[in-house]
Formats: structure tokens, C-alpha cells, sequence
């Protein structure tokens, strides 16, 4: 996987890159450059959410019809859940009409805490 992801030249944050997802169950990886937190001053929104948009415009590009996302840019990169959980949503649910051949959006999450968060900002929309 290293060697594919060199092949790629790189990716600046808030954008895509896809790869074969190698002995994975998945068919692709889409890589997503999320933005390290750094207060909320310095764009990080909007990187955040190009994440999103990007990987669902890919997705459709390339005939996927399932995606999975984690929490991104919320481990190492130090973003806030309470602020990355409504970016996340509220954009693909703003992104996914324009994206039909998109069946299911799965998202992630590593703890019930913030599987209640993703499901209490699914439910307000």
C-alpha cells in the first residue's frame, strides 16, 4: 500500500486519492488529507468538509456505491468531535443528491458515545 500511495505524488488536505484497498474486503480506498486542528482560525472547516464532498464526487466518478467514513481528522489530528461530526453529516447529506449512483453512506465510529453524536445530528436533519 506504501508504494501505491507514493505513486500518487501526494494529496493536500481537503482532498482525495483512490487505491486499490489491496487484501482488504473493500474494493477501493479513497485517501482523505484532513486537517490537523488547529483552533478553528486557520480554514479547517471547509478542508474538513472538501474531505466529504470530494470522496462522494470520487465515489461516483468511479461507479462505487458504498462508502464508509471514519471520523476524520478527529484522532491524531486533534479535531473536535462536537464540530467534526455536524461537518461530516450535514455535508453528505447536502452532497448525496448529487451523487445517485451512491446507495449507502456508512459512518464509522470507534465508541457509543460518538455513535449516539452521529445518529442525534442524523436524526436533526
Amino acid at each position: 500500500m506504501y508504494a501505491a500511495c507514493r505513486a500518487l505524488g501526494g494529496c493536500p488536505t481537503g482532498e482525495v486519492r483512490l487505491t486499490s484497498a489491496f487484501s482488504l474486503t473493500a474494493d477501493y480506498i479513497i485517501h482523505a488529507v484532513g486537517p490537523v486542528w488547529e483552533g478553528g482560525e486557520n480554514n479547517e472547516a471547509e478542508l474538513l468538509a472538501s474531505c466529504y464532498r470530494e470522496a462522494l464526487y470520487l465515489a461516483e466518478d468511479e461507479g462505487i456505491r458504498t462508502i464508509a467514513f471514519p471520523c476524520l481528522s478527529c484522532g491524531i489530528f486533534g479535531y473536535p468531535h462536537e464540530q467534526a461530526v455536524p461537518i461530516a453529516v450535514r455535508t453528505v447529506a447536502t452532497i448525496l443528491p448529487e451523487c445517485p449512483g451512491i446507495e449507502m453512506v456508512t459512518f464509522v465510529t470507534y465508541d457509543q458515545d460518538l455513535e449516539e453524536m452521529y445518529l442525534g445530528e442524523i436524526e436533526s436533519l
